[in-house]
């Protein structure tokens, strides 16, 4: 009914109320990638950031911290464990309108730049040119950015099998930022560019960025964000 619970580490806090989990998936034989979720606290109530299935121990460590209300889909091309996480908590499924990869569950609530945010003090962003649903969230108290697929930190290849690894540096992934290729491709309407929403994106005052793939980015991500949309739509 569900998939499974795929190796991962353990939840960990990135700063006050804000939680990572770094976990993996199985596409295919010989083809694993890792994956994130933010973990959101606001009082007891808890919210979940592009959501990965947890093993029973790290769902110990969820459940000893509040009590999951929310669950948030940025990006359409995620969605395996939401229904997990939906049924098992009743909660509240937030995502933008026509989901094509994952039609289930039907969100309770939509996302929209306008959309008021489930974690108080944060906000969302839309790519409003991409063909796909693709958002994010801003904390700026953190002046953390989290991110789907769109753009990705890696500082190491972790989870991933060295198969995939290969895979993805064909498809032009490097450590350090990326503007996830594949995702570009596949979102940006014939004849039209992204660039005007990284824009947008860029007037937002973050620092840190943390995506459903790769690792945290502590500092200086919007200076580099800035840097490679400029070398990525002059191509």
């Amino acid at each position: 009914m569900y998939a499974p619970a795929y190796p991962q580490d353990p939840l960990t806090e990135l700063y006050p109320d804000v939680y990572l989990l770094h976990g993996s998936i199985r596409m295919g034989p010989g083809m694993t990638m890792n994956r994130n979720m933010l973990v959101l606290r606001h009082a007891d109530e808890l919210t979940l950031v592009n959501p990965v299935r947890m093993d029973e121990a790290n769902l110990a460590r969820l459940e000893a911290l509040g009590t999951v209300k929310h669950v948030v889909r940025l990006g359409d091309f995620h969605g395996l464990d939401d229904a997990f996480y939906c049924e098992r908590y009743a909660c509240l499924f937030w995502a933008q309108p026509q989901q094509a990869t994952y039609t289930t569950p039907k969100p309770d609530q939509l996302i929209s730049a306008e959309s008021e945010s489930p974690v108080p003090g944060s906000e969302f962003f839309t790519f409003n040119t991409a063909r796909y649903p693709e958002a994010a969230l801003f904390i700026p108290r953190h002046k953390l950015l989290i991110t789907t697929d769109s753009v990705q930190y890696h500082a190491d290849w972790s989870y991933f099998s060295t198969f995939t690894s290969i895979v993805f540096r064909l498809l032009g992934f490097r450590i350090g930022l990326n503007i996830g290729p594949p995702w570009r491709k596949r979102v940006t309407p014939k004849g039209q560019s992204l660039k005007a929403d990284f824009e947008q994106l860029l007037a937002l005052d973050f620092d840190a960025l943390v995506a459903a793939h790769g690792v945290l980015l502590p500092t200086n991500a919007r200076p580099m964000l800035a840097e490679l949309v400029e070398r990525t739509f002059a191509e």
